[in-house]
């Protein structure tokens, strides 16, 4: 019997995967640990995840990993955040450097802890050179936001009379050289994408699993991609 990962069709995967990393502080209350903890355990799906990512062959995936609206949580959360984000990268960053992984910022730096702008750009430009899988950790990030600083982007270089299309839009993302969404999971069971890459989920495919960011292994990516490759895609044709 074909194992999950052999049931995938690996000519059909999606390029791009956005993942909604919820239920972290769920997974932690319901341990009766603190929210910290369950960060803490998120953090080390990630790898987990890029590892089951690139076996499949995906191209790029996305990570919500700090809205603009996370700041409204308690600044010891926030504080705990930046912590686990620099220890994060400390660790893992040779290890994707090595395994040829490509790493991405989508968001704005505007209120970020200088540390963690430090750490992100020596991330990205350690690593510019890769070929391997793409990840876009988006940080401080709100797709509202986005497309605000993409429209002034453009018209602070637009020439006289020069018309704003949809190709000049994409050209002015945060991340402007990495395809739409194909298919875009969120953990915990909700069932909404909370400002999170509005524009290139215009054709995605949307999965919302029930498990726990923490708990999420490589079984739920493959069966979600499965179902993905179930779904007629029709781009708005027949």
């Amino acid at each position: 019997m074909p194992s999950l990962k052999d049931s995938v069709n690996k000519s059909a995967v999606p390029r791009h995967i956005a993942v909604i990393m919820d239920g972290n502080g769920r997974w932690a209350k319901k341990r009766g640990l603190p929210r910290a903890d369950g960060h803490r355990k998120g953090a080390l799906v990630i790898e987990t995840l890029m590892d089951a990512a690139m076996d499949l062959s995906v191209g790029c995936v996305s990570l919500y990993a700090f809205s603009t609206e996370n700041w409204s949580r308690p600044s010891t959360e926030i504080n705990a955040l930046w912590e686990l984000l620099c220890s994060f990268f400390a660790e893992k960053l040779p290890v994707m450097h090595k395994k040829g992984i490509r790493v991405y910022h989508s968001g704005s730096k505007k209120r970020l802890p200088a540390r963690v702008c430090s750490v992100i750009d020596k991330a990205v430009k350690q690593t510019a050179g890769n070929k391997g899988l793409k990840m876009n950790f988006c940080l401080n990030y709100g797709s509202r936001q986005e497309i605000v600083d993409a429209v002034n982007n453009w018209s602070a270089k637009a020439g006289p009379g020069e018309k704003f299309t949809q190709k000049k839009m994409a050209q002015n993302l945060y991340a402007s050289d990495l395809p739409d969404v194909d298919l875009l999971i969120r953990t915990s069971g909700e069932c909404r994408i909370s400002n999170y890459l509005l524009w290139q989920c215009a054709y995605a495919e949307f999965i919302f699993l029930k498990v726990l960011w923490p708990d999420f292994k490589p079984s739920h990516l493959y069966r979600a991609v499965i179902e993905f490759q179930k779904r007629n895609r029709r781009f708005g044709g027949l």
